[in-house]
């Protein structure tokens, strides 16, 4: 990146700024710098696109994380699994991204030695009224062109699955198990190699459009961590990008509302539930070898059964709406992430309906996340919001919503999907 101080910004944005409320002062004593891409938000998506963008579109990638390091919101705080595509409405982006996803995802792990293992899946149907809904969720597959799908009676999937009761499932074969950690540091690093360079500890807090130019607001995370939330805040740079990428996540949607010149009415309302995750502990060897779901449920797929790679079993997540979160806490990841053991209370009986033989006690608190979401509770679920200039009108802005499961499975393609509308201003 470059500074360049010759950067003029009206005095009609600067004004503009300031009626705002929020930006102190006057904006003309700010220092300015140029970017040719940015990309906002160092998680697993907002890492995939600057890697793509770097290698394919050979420019100078800039990446802001408001956290001290890569990954450490909604990628870090997930099940870690590879969906299959299962799912989601036929020609969905879910669907379309998500099997393409999985694709480039195994190749790239074979490829680069990124741990994983595709054990497979078991959607089930514990009482007789729940098959129709499986039956559906397999002509779905189908249709999403998901491979090897295969339904399997009770007593069939209990032979493979001894601990398990159901009355049918659903076989996924190449659903499997990822360390997303090690997949963000190699797509990390990849990124670096073309020249991305990464800004931790960095906030992108609003932003202006007008006259074809668009500026971002940026401060120092730690100036916004100490921020009254009641005077006026200044920022410490204004950046302007030719391109940007809005990947941040929990706070995507936030960030947009604070986009100064883009259309209020064509962002979402921003949902956000929370998911809690137990660890199974007391037990020899795992209870199942396959990852185990049981019906989707309102706001998410169920309290289900996770092995990770060194085969601990975890359950979960489930869902709490979560009401009333404020900007920065967005901006910041300042989120409860605490798991009461409490909670384990309203997790056995929904265990126990496919895992009968759970003994009380056995369920130790893991971690919680938090899904960014388009859908309220009872809603129909949302798809990925993918929206470019010729949605918004934002020159060179592409904002991602709703970007929760399965995007550690989309993330590739997400990029693969996000870099070809910006390849024009690479001209």
């Amino acid at each position: 990146m470059r500074l360049n101080s010759s950067i003029k910004i009206s005095r009609a944005l600067m004004s503009a700024a300031v009626k705002d409320g929020w930006i102190s002062g006057s904006l003309e004593s700010v220092p300015k710098e140029t970017a040719e891409a940015v990309v906002i938000g160092a998680g697993v998506v907002g890492v995939a696109v600057a890697r793509e963008l770097a290698a394919k579109g050979g420019r100078e990638v800039l990446v802001v994380e408001s956290a001290p390091t890569f990954g450490t919101g909604s990628s870090s705080r997930n099940s870690e699994v590879i969906h299959a595509g299962i799912y989601y409405p036929p020609n969905s982006l879910k669907a379309r991204l998500c099997v393409r996803g999985r694709h480039l995802l195994y190749d790239y792990c074979r490829a680069h030695g990124i741990p994983h293992k595709q054990i497979g899946k078991l959607i089930v149907a514990t009482r007789p009224s729940e098959v129709p809904k499986l039956s559906e969720l397999m002509s779905r597959g189908v249709e999403n062109g998901v491979e090897g799908l295969r339904m399997m009676d009770g007593e069939e999937a209990m032979r493979v699955e001894p601990q398990l009761y159901c009355t049918k499932a659903l076989l996924s074969p190449v659903s499997g198990i990822i360390d997303s950690h090690s997949l963000m540091l190699s797509l990390l690093g990849e990124a670096e190699s073309h020249g991305a360079i990464f800004s931790y500890n960095t906030s992108v807090i609003g932003g202006r459009y007008e006259g074809g130019r668009l500026q971002l607001y940026v401060c120092e995370s730690e100036s916004l961590r100490n921020w009254d939330r009641a005077s006026p805040l200044k920022p410490d740079l204004i950046l302007s990008p030719r391109i940007v990428v809005n990947s941040a996540g929990l706070g995507a949607l936030p960030l947009a509302k604070r986009i100064h010149g883009l259309d209020d009415g064509i962002v979402p309302t921003p949902y956000f539930a929370r998911g809690c995750y137990f660890t199974l502990s007391n037990v020899r060897s795992p209870p199942f070898q396959h990852l185990i779901y049981p019906l989707p449920e309102d706001g998410g797929l169920g309290v289900h059964v996770t092995l990770d790679l060194n085969g601990q079993v975890k359950f979960g997540p489930d869902v709490e709406w979560i009401d009333g979160v404020d900007e920065v806490s967005n901006w910041l990841n300042l989120f409860d992430y605490s798991v009461g053991g409490d909670g384990a209370n309203r997790f056995y009986p929904e265990i126990r309906k496919y895992y009968p033989d759970l003994r009380d006690g056995s369920l130790e608190a893991g971690y919680a996340g938090i899904r960014p979401k388009l859908c309220g509770k009872q809603q129909i679920p949302s798809d990925f919001v993918v929206q470019g200039e010729k949605l918004h009108g934002v020159r060179g802005l592409v904002n991602l919503f709703g970007i929760e499961s399965p995007g550690l499975t989309a993330s590739m393609a997400i990029a693969e999907h996000v870099v070809p509308q910006l390849s024009h201003h690479f001209n």
